[in-house]
């Protein structure tokens, strides 16, 4: 047991628990010294360095907030310009469709209405050759009537015998068949 007391002893003398009044008057000095020093030239430079770097980085985070938002209103406009132009372009291609309609509806029907007069013609440049067929092949056939009769009767007929046979003659003659050839 003595030998702890000793052991004790020997701690207690000069170890860092040991109350010395001369140096914890000087350590407070100091560290009183050191404090003020501090306080009056480091603290506040850097309080201020680190208010203003607080102020920068509130800035610049503000700033890309407004940028954020400036994109997002940037994006929804460019949006919006997109689908604009799309319906434009749709109402270009609908109108654009419409007029090549309406034009082709115009051809086709300018084409019919050209086929319809030139079949019109055709008819009646054929009615028209049709009847100056059968005018001429009555005159031929009158004047055929005329010249049978002069030989068979051996006389000249007067100009009222040769109206009634000639008449006679075509109206025994059946032109219905080349009427429906023309037709």
């Amino acid at each position: 047991m003595q030998f702890f007391l000793a052991q004790v002893e020997e701690e207690s003398s000069g170890g860092l628990i040991d109350v010395v009044p001369g140096l914890m008057i000087w350590t407070l000095i100091c560290f009183a010294i050191t404090f003020y020093v501090l306080k009056r030239f480091a603290f506040g430079p850097i309080q201020r360095t680190i208010d203003e770097r607080r102020d920068r980085i509130r800035t610049a985070v503000d700033e890309a907030d407004r940028a954020r938002a400036e994109a997002r209103s940037l994006l929804e406009e460019h949006r919006q310009l997109i689908g604009q132009a799309k319906g434009e372009a749709a109402g270009i291609l609908a109108e654009a469709r419409k007029v090549a309609d309406a034009q082709l509806e115009r051809v086709k029907q300018e084409a019919e209405e050209e086929r319809q007069r030139r079949l019109e013609e055709t008819r009646r440049q054929i009615d028209a050759e049709t009847k100056r067929s059968l005018d001429l092949i009555r005159a031929e056939v009158a004047d055929l009537t005329l010249e049978a009769t002069a030989r068979v009767t051996g006389k000249v007929l007067d100009a009222e015998d040769q109206r009634r046979l000639i008449d006679e003659a075509i109206s025994e003659l059946d032109f219905s068949a080349l009427d429906r050839e023309a037709t």
